[in-house]
Parts: structure tokens; sequence; C-alpha cells
């Protein structure tokens, strides 16, 4: 047998051409992951700012549609229009909180809305956007109990309370009426609310002590007497602004401006509600003569604020998240919901 050399096998491997081909694929794979992944995230992104706009729409809607709902209710019947009001006029005029007239009345341009000019830096009002006034009341846990006589200056409740103290703005009413007045004293011993006139303390004060309808502010102080019979109401007025203001961000928010009594002063608190509602329009519809009666008009088209009996609100919101939608924007959605005042429904 011969004995024949074999020869020596080089180590295999991958040559270059192999090793860039498999590069390629690689990448292409890795790319393809990524796509989907990024793909995902945005989607991810956009259904989540989608989520955050409608949450945003819906506590919106819900907080504002509560208070139009119950925009003039007095909690006795006074479809017959009989609200006597004896707080003081500021400035020649009845205080916005205070002006039953307009127990629902609106602005097309929030910043021509009387109550919200003195307003700076974080909610200030937004201009081109609408505001709405919305006076109501509020239930409380005691009834007239006894009047001293039809011209005092003061009556008892059913009982003790928490919730009356002097400078509170309440309505009393009964079969007949309602009157609107400031508690000048409040003594929870005696159960007995004074509401005198004069307007030092507290502020703006009452024009006469005397309840009846209609109104009567002489220079005696005494007014239209007038006796509210056991178990009237006594409730709180309640009354606000809704508009769409600049937050502390530089965004915009819907803002609610509320009367609160302040040491015996009304003073107009403002607070941010809803943050990235950009945009507020509202529409009201005018029953009867001198409006259509069946389609809804800005606040300049209504001659008649005290028959409004719905107002269409249009929002704007966008998401919190800045790159959501397309081209790394945020997402913008309009909103739209009517609301029925309720005790003017027909």
């Amino acid at each position: 047998m011969s004995n024949l050399a074999v020869p020596a096998r080089h180590p295999g491997g991958f040559t270059l051409i192999e090793l860039m081909v498999a590069m390629l694929l690689g990448l292409i794979v890795i790319g393809g992951v990524t796509s989907v992944f990024l793909a995902g995230q945005q989607t991810y992104r956009a259904n989540e700012a989608l989520s955050d706009v409608a949450d945003g729409s819906r506590t919106a809607f819900e907080l504002l549609s509560r208070d139009l709902r119950s925009a003039g209710l007095t909690g006795c019947d006074t479809t017959n229009g009989r609200v006597a009001n004896v707080i003081n006029k500021v400035a020649g005029s009845t205080p916005w909180y205070a002006d039953w007239n307009n127990a629902l009345h609106g602005y097309d341009d929030a910043t021509q809305d009387p109550a919200l000019t003195s307003i700076t830096g974080a909610g200030k009002p937004v201009a081109g956007t609408s505001s709405v006034h919305i006076l109501s009341t509020a239930s409380t846990d005691v009834s007239v109990s006894w009047v001293p006589a039809p011209n005092a200056a003061n009556f008892k409740v059913s009982g003790t309370t928490t919730q009356l103290t002097t400078g509170d703005l309440i309505m009393v009413c009964d079969f007949d009426h309602a009157s609107i007045l400031q508690i000048t004293g409040y003594n929870n011993s005696n159960v007995t609310v004074g509401h005198n006139s004069g307007n030092a303390n507290p502020s703006p004060g009452n024009c006469a002590k005397g309840l009846g309808y209609p109104t009567v502010c002489d220079a005696t102080a005494n007014g239209n007497p007038y006796t509210f019979p056991g178990n009237s109401r006594v409730a709180k007025l309640t009354a606000s602004v809704w508009y769409i203001g600049t937050n502390p961000v530089n965004g915009k928010s819907l803002y609610r401006l509320r009367a609160t009594n302040s040491g015996g002063a009304v003073t107009a608190t403002s607070q941010e509600m809803v943050r990235n509602v950009t945009n507020m329009q509202i529409a009201y519809l005018q029953p009867g003569a001198g409006s259509p009666g069946t389609s809804f008009v800005n606040a300049a088209g209504i001659t008649n604020w005290t028959t409004v009996d719905s107002a269409q609100v249009a929002l704007e919101v966008t998401s919190t998240n800045q790159r959501a939608g397309v081209n790394q924007k945020p997402i913008v959605r309009q909103f739209i919901s009517t609301t029925t005042v309720r005790n003017r429904a027909p």
C-alpha cells in the first residue's frame, strides 16, 4: 500500500459576500421590528390621547350641564316671575351674582363679560370664546319658622345649621313670591337670621329690610313689608360664570368664576375646572315672538333671556400629549351637547 499524502483542508467560514448578505438581512429584520414597535407606540399614544380628549369633554359637559339645568331654580313655584331683590346696587347696577333677571345670560366674547374684565394672569378669559352666567339656589337644612312682624329685619329658622353665616346671599320663597337678600347677622344660638338695610357690613348689603314684592328701596329703608309664613323655603343663592381662560402653563382650560362669601363680603373666585378645553361656543334657544324658536342663535341674537330654555354648547378639546396626532401634533376634537333648563322646559 502506497503512503499518499492527503492535502490539508482550509478551515470553513463565511465569505465577505455572505457576511454582507447576512448583515443586510439582519438590518431588514431589525428595521421591520423597529417599525412595528414605533407604529404600536404611536397607536398607543393616539388611543391614549383620544381617551384623554373624550374624558375631558365628558367631564366638562357634566359639570357645565349640571349648572345649566338648574338656572333660575328657586325651589318654589315662581313661574309668575314674582321675585323681589333687596341686594344693594354696585356702581348703579345690580351685581351679576344677584341679577336674577339674568339667571341665565351669555356673552359671545368672554373678554367683554363684565364679570371677567378684572381677571389677569391665570384664569384670564380668552378672546372669541363664549361665557355664560348661571344663577340658581342650593337647598339648606332649615326653613322659616317665625317672623316677629311684617317690617322686622329678621326671622327665625327651624333649627341650628352650619350652612348659613353672616354675608351669605340667600333666597326665601313661598307660594306668593321669592325674595333675594344678604344675611347681615346670623345667630346660631337663637336661630335668628338678620337682614337689615345698609352696606357697611356685610357687603354689598341690603337696600331695605322689607322683603315684599315688588321691591321697594325707599329713604326709610323699610321697603315693602312682608311676612313669610312658617315652612317657607330658605336656600343659598349660587352664582357662577363658565368660560375659557388661560391656565398657569399658558394653555387653555375651562374655568368657573364663582361668587363666594369671604368674611362677610361677596367676592368672585376663579377656578380651573377642566384643562385643555381650548374653545367654547354657546348658542341658545329662545321660543316665542322675536326669535325663530326652532333654531339656536348666539348670545347677541337673544332679545329676552328670561325665556331661553335651552343651550347648545360646542367644546374644542386638545390632548395633553402634544405629539399624539399626525405629524407629531396634538389631537383636537370638537364636541356638541344640548342642555334644557329644567324649570323653563315646556
